[in-house]
Order: C-alpha cells, then structure tokens, then sequence
C-alpha cells in the first residue's frame, strides 16, 4: 500500500495532504499532460478533436434553440458555445472526479504520493480542456463580435473559484465514490440532468422575463440550480454583460461549505481509500 499515507485522522493531517500534493506539481503537471497525449496518441488532429467535437455541438444546438425561441443567432449561438466550453469543465471534474480514485488504482497503491495528487492532476487535465476549447471562443469572437468591457477580467478569478470548487468536488466524490461504487452513475446521471436544468442552450433572462407568467416564474426556479451560478460568473464576462453581484455571493458561500464539508470528510477517511480501492 501507499507508504506515503498518513495514518492520522486529524485536520492537521488533511491539511498536510492537501499541501505536499500542491508541492508535487511538477508530477501532477505532467501527469496530466500524458493524459492528454495519450488519449490522442493515434489520432490525426489529435486533441483539435477536443474543440472540433464541442463546437460542432454548440453550433447544432445553438442553431436549433435560436429557430425555437425566435432568437437572433448572433446572440444565442454565442451563449450556447460559452455555455459548452464551461459546463465541460464543471462536468468534467464531477464525472472524472467520481472515479478518481478508482481509475487511479495502480499509482495509489503503489506511488508514495498524497491523495490530493490525483485531485490536482484532474483539476489540471480539465483546465487544459477548457484553455483549448478557449480557441473556438477567440474564432466565435471574429465572426459574433462581442462588446467586451475591462470587466472581461473577471473572468481570471471566476475560472479560479470555478477550479477551487472542481477541486472540492472531486475530492468529496471520489472518496464516496470509491466507497460507494454505485454511486458513479448516479453522479453521471445527475450531470446529465443538470445539463438540461442548467441555462446551457437557452437564455434564462428571456425566459425570466417572458409575458407568459407560467413561464416566468419557471424560469427563476433556476435560481435555486447552484450551477447556473457557477457558469454565469464565467459566461457574463465573456460575453461582455454586466457582473451580477448575487451570482458571486451564491458561489463563494458554496465554496466555503464545500470545503468544510470536504475537509471533515477528508480528515476522517483519507487513510481509507488506499484500501478501498
């Protein structure tokens, strides 16, 4: 087993985990790296497939939902493509993150590293992902001019909160997921139905802001959908829009408790999982 593994079910401990796994980023770094080579080893395009595969999907939808809501093209497509490239960073760390542990069996049981390596490895892997998937934002900039303001640089600290969360999210799910294993489908199913509660490919200030009261009053249940916070943050800027102030107030309260909640479950069964898997 893992060498490496503090018996100690202290904060002191977690916290300690956290920090020598932040320490190794030379060996997270490349990590994620070879994880990207290697997934696109063959491949022809390599990982262009990354952005080709996401834009294509984001034009289709994004050409569907504008017919069906009447909408200009030059705003909806836009909404949607930025809508993809973030849910494909929050859905990665929550789908990938549910088999951390378990897909990393090998390396756990044998490498002397903290657990929060794999964490930070994934993190990684998924921002890689979405700073690809970045170049069809900067081609959809050329063709859908967008009036960007100075505010556009919120976007550094919202990508940070967002990684902050993937983290903890991650964290707490693998470490469930290596204990529970049916809990994997049940996280990936969650995910794909978040992607249809969440304003992915429809505009929910139009919806909340609809004649149709019925409709209106819907539409603001989304609200209460932690995600739609999460990819506002990202997406406003972006897009040049105005930043909302509640939408930050929403995701750094769920980053705090996330965290909390995080680190107790951390403190008590980290010394587990090296078992578990």
């Amino acid at each position: 087993m893992a060498t490496a593994q503090l018996t100690g079910s202290t904060f002191g401990a977690a916290v300690s985990d956290l920090r020598r796994g932040w320490a190794q980023r030379a060996l997270w770094g490349h990590l994620g790296w070879q994880d990207i080579r290697q997934r696109y080893r063959r491949s022809f395009l390599g990982p262009i497939w990354i952005s080709l595969t996401m834009a294509v999907t984001a034009i289709a939808l994004g050409t569907l939902y504008a017919g069906l809501f009447d909408n200009d093209l030059a705003i909806q497509l836009p909404h949607v493509l930025v809508g993809f490239i973030v849910w494909g960073f929050i859905s990665g760390c929550i789908n990938e993150g549910a088999e951390v542990f378990t897909s990393n069996v090998g390396l756990i049981t044998h490498l002397p590293a903290p657990l929060s390596v794999h964490i930070y490895r994934l993190v990684w892997r998924q921002t890689l992902f979405f700073l690809h998937n970045l170049v069809v934002y900067v081609v959809m900039l050329f063709i859908f001019h967008q009036d960007l303001k100075w505010t556009a640089l919120a976007v550094i600290p919202a990508f940070g909160l967002l990684a902050l969360n993937g983290a903890w999210a991650a964290l707490l799910l693998g470490i469930v997921a290596t204990r529970f294993r049916d809990f994997v489908p049940i996280a990936q199913s969650i995910v794909q139905l978040a992607f249809f509660l969440t304003p992915i490919v429809w505009i929910y200030d139009e919806l909340a802001r609809s004649p149709n009261p019925t409709i209106a009053e819907r539409a603001k249940l989304a609200e209460f959908n932690p995600f739609l916070h999460f990819l506002e943050i990202v997406r406003r800027p972006l897009l040049g829009q105005d930043q909302l102030l509640h939408h930050w107030i929403v995701v750094l309260a769920i980053t705090v408790v996330g965290w909390a909640l995080t680190m107790v479950v951390l403190r008590r069964y980290r010394a587990r999982v090296s078992y578990w898997v």
